[in-house]
């Protein structure tokens, strides 16, 4: 190794170890906002003592920074971090091995992929908390994992600019790529997707979303509207925090057929590119007839 590689892997470590150190004295810990705080809550409350303590993050990053799951594998919980990058995953994998008995995988998670994947590494039907955050084809990678796994809590990102009850959607694409604020989908189609299964929304931090299984006895379920009026349209610090967001400020005093409008004028480069709805029933007949990829059968 030459002395350059030398020293900026040195450098890596080093600010890689301050992550850590910052996270462990934030009162939020390691993720963004409170979303690791949350889990925990919800942990305690919806999983049984003698339930499996297993966790898949899909978009793990670097395992420390912004990370909803790495005091999880601190605690010992087994399970697996997935990440694309190749930077990032260098950290993530040495991280979660340093804290827990998990695997680590450098791979762009697809619909057609993540099913065979989890079971080949024996992640149990039932495991215990998911976490996503792809910046692009979550909707369909959450989508394969509910059609063979129902996992007790999932934490995911939605696209947290556009409002209940519009509908947007993201297509799939196998190289998607992060846009000014085009990717992912709107928390209405993570609700449907959520009644498709027999999951309920617990809340939302900013642009994090929490979901369980209907049959959590202790779950206290909440619709889009509620949801997204507490997690991020009426929290006092939204506009300072969410700046860049300024420019789609205004859906929040249109119509459902005006913030349709608004949105095919402010998305007029990607046309094609996604579904959008004013309601569930006409997003519902975009996608009849569509795949787990979103194309027609």
């Amino acid at each position: 190794m030459s002395l350059a590689k030398a020293a900026q892997r040195y450098v890596e470590n080093l600010e890689h170890e301050l992550q850590r150190v910052k996270g462990s004295l934030r009162r939020q810990g390691f993720s963004y906002s409170s979303e690791e705080r949350i889990l925990s809550k919800y942990v305690a409350q919806l999983l049984p003592q003698d339930h499996s303590r297993t966790v898949v993050d899909i978009g793990a990053g670097n395992g420390v920074r912004w990370s909803n799951t790495y005091s999880l594998f601190q605690k010992g919980w087994k399970g697996v971090g997935i990440e694309a990058d190749g930077e990032k995953f260098s950290r993530l994998d040495a991280g979660v091995q340093e804290s827990s008995p998990g695997s680590c995988l450098s791979l762009h998670c697809q619909p057609g992929n993540i099913v065979p994947l989890l079971k080949s590494l024996s992640v149990e039907s039932g495991f215990s908390v998911l976490s996503l955050d792809i910046d692009g084809n979550d909707y369909w990678v959450l989508k394969a994992v509910l059609s063979e796994f129902r996992p007790a809590l999932i934490v995911t990102e939605i696209n947290e600019k556009i409002p209940p009850p519009l509908r947007f959607l993201c297509k799939y694409t196998p190289d998607s790529r992060l846009r000014h604020h085009f990717y992912g989908y709107s928390i209405a189609v993570l609700e449907d997707l959520c009644e498709e299964h027999h999951y309920g929304l617990l809340e939302l931090e900013y642009n994090n979303a929490f979901i369980a299984p209907r049959e959590s006895a202790q779950a206290h379920f909440v619709d889009a509207v509620s949801a997204y009026s507490r997690g991020y349209r009426d929290r006092p610090d939204r506009k300072e925090r969410f700046a860049s967001n300024r420019d789609m400020e205004t859906l929040h005093s249109l119509s459902p057929n005006q913030g349709t409008e608004f949105l095919r004028e402010f998305y007029a480069k990607e046309l094609g590119k996604y579904y959008l709805a004013a309601d569930r029933d006409s997003l519902a007949k975009q996608l009849d007839g569509k795949d787990g990829y979103g194309q027609t059968q």
